[in-house]
């Protein structure tokens, strides 16, 4: 895919970490240059620049949680932390070129469809504009914060942060520690810090499955196999996958003896870990296996049985200037609190404000909940292709493969568009058919999974809308994307009146 002309269709890409900058390398070898990553922090990343807690890494092997472009070659290591993921990143963007492209410190806080040049206009933070004829978003689901609207917290005199904004002048060393929430996140900060603090809270609203997390290390046997056979990386990845494909996969879609045998492993971890009985009632969840993001770690359980760590599961009902007291009348003094409470995910591109052909508004198109064709097109939208938008999450895989079949799938719409230029089209965008027939799709894939159950998760919206996640095959997903299908879209003339002024989407910076 090397070599071809650069078309100079200006692009601009928003946010570089994994889907931005596997967006800008699909770009590269398509040979387009002429795009802009435009980043709002001060490094590349995304999340995993912002998750720098105590025990943050990757629950996922990342021999599949990295690109098949630029395979994870460490031998040693199956989970590795969230600094060896964040320099995966760095390297992937120094060897492939993208680094020249990344404007950093620019966030992009709207993106208007100018009807008239059949161009979007960017506005920044920063209060200047952009312009461009794609618009290619990579703003990811998990870098908003979601903190929790607690009575009293802002009469708190102790220190409070969220996980993604780790604290690290504060210092937890024989404090009293609330850790609010029992999610992923906390399953790593919690061990990581129970030994440091005084006393440790951890304040749960819903139990999550938890699944035993293989050694991080690999048995030297496999990590000799890795280095010494070139093909051993290939067949271990397509290993990884294909036991996903084949056992998760099922058992979330409802198969009852895949679904009882993960019940019976977290269950079997449960007693492991927690000798108490009522402990371990408390722990226990009342929803199907896979319903919430299911928890990896070996760990957790263990911590959260030691004497000077206290599981709270009756409702917080206010924070107080020293505490928090909790709907049984029990105050707990702490004096600091971590939220460990996730991120807003289905709020998709939010903060940012886009607006397209017509003056029409997402939010408002999406008020019912977010819908795209393939998770990439929005009707309405003319050259805006989405990244990891609605409907592709992975709750079974690694969501790295669905982000790579998207890039390689914007880089190839670009490619079409460049190619229909000559005959004066100069956008596309999905139609309401190709929309509605994906979503009909998605929806009865959805329907017999347990995502769909009682519990809350960030899989869904406060209505109980599915709007996170992929309910097929991740091959079915990657076979979709391979290459744009014509009739789905509307391709939109040139503009009578296009712009000519420059613009800095055409310099690359040396």
């Amino acid at each position: 895919m090397t070599g071809r002309q650069d078309p100079s269709v200006r692009i601009a890409v928003i946010g570089a970490g994994f889907a931005g900058l596997a967006a800008a390398v699909q770009l590269k070898r398509q040979g387009i240059e002429s795009f802009t990553v435009y980043e709002k922090a001060g490094d590349l990343g995304g999340t995993w620049r912002d998750n720098t807690y105590p025990g943050a890494g990757c629950d996922i092997p990342s021999h599949l949680y990295s690109y098949a472009f630029a395979p994870y070659r460490d031998s040693r290591v199956r989970y590795p932390g969230q600094p060896q993921v964040l320099e995966y990143l760095r390297a992937c963007a120094r060897e492939h070129g993208v680094e020249r492209h990344v404007r950093y410190g620019t966030e992009i806080t709207s993106a208007h469809y100018d009807d008239a040049r059949g161009q979007w206009t960017l506005e920044a933070a920063d209060g200047r504009t952009h312009t461009a004829e794609v618009v290619i978003s990579a703003v990811g689901q998990l870098h908003r914060p979601n903190v929790p609207r607690l009575a009293g917290a802002e009469d708190f005199t102790g220190t409070a942060f969220h996980t993604a904004r780790w604290d690290h002048g504060h210092v937890l060393d024989g404090r009293s520690v609330a850790v609010v929430g029992t999610g992923s996140s906390a399953a790593q900060v919690v061990p990581a810090i129970a030994d440091r603090v005084r006393r440790l809270h951890v304040f749960q609203r819903t139990a999550n499955w938890v699944l035993p997390k293989p050694d991080a290390r690999f048995h030297p046997a496999l990590s000799l196999l890795l280095r010494a056979v070139p093909a051993a990386h290939h067949a271990y990845r397509s290993m990884l996958f294909r036991r996903s494909e084949a056992v998760l996969l099922p058992a979330l879609r409802g198969n009852r003896f895949l679904g009882a045998m993960l019940r019976t492993m977290a269950l079997r971890h449960l007693r492991a870990g927690v000798p108490d009985p009522e402990l371990r009632a408390r722990l226990t969840p009342d929803f199907a296996v896979g319903c919430k993001r299911v928890v990896l770690s070996s760990d957790w359980y263990p911590t959260l049985a030691r004497d000077h760590v206290d599981v709270v599961t009756d409702p917080i009902a206010r924070v107080t200037a020293k505490g928090i007291e909790t709907a049984d009348g029990v105050h707990r003094e702490v004096d600091t609190i971590v939220y460990a409470t996730g991120f807003r995910t289905t709020e998709f591109l939010a903060p940012m404000t886009v607006t397209g052909r017509g003056g029409l508004a997402l939010r408002e198109v999406w008020r019912g909940g977010a819908r795209a064709y393939l998770g990439i097109h929005v009707p309405g939208f003319p050259n805006l292709f989405l990244m990891y938008g609605p409907n592709t999450n992975l709750g079974h895989n690694s969501v790295i493969l669905t982000l790579e079949a998207q890039a390689v799938h914007v880089a190839r719409c670009v490619a079409l568009l460049a190619s229909r230029a000559a005959a004066g089209v100069r956008g596309m965008e999905a139609t309401e058919q190709a929309l509605d027939a994906w979503q009909r799709r998605v929806d009865e894939g959805s329907a017999g999974t347990v995502w769909t159950g009682s519990c809350t998760s960030w899989f869904k919206t406060g209505d109980g809308v599915l709007t996170n996640n992929w309910p097929y095959r991740t091959t079915h997903y990657q076979r979709m994307t391979a290459r744009p299908d014509p009739a789905a879209f509307r391709f939109l003339p040139a503009a009578r009146n296009p712009s000519g002024n420059a613009d800095d989407l055409h310099h690359v910076p040396d």
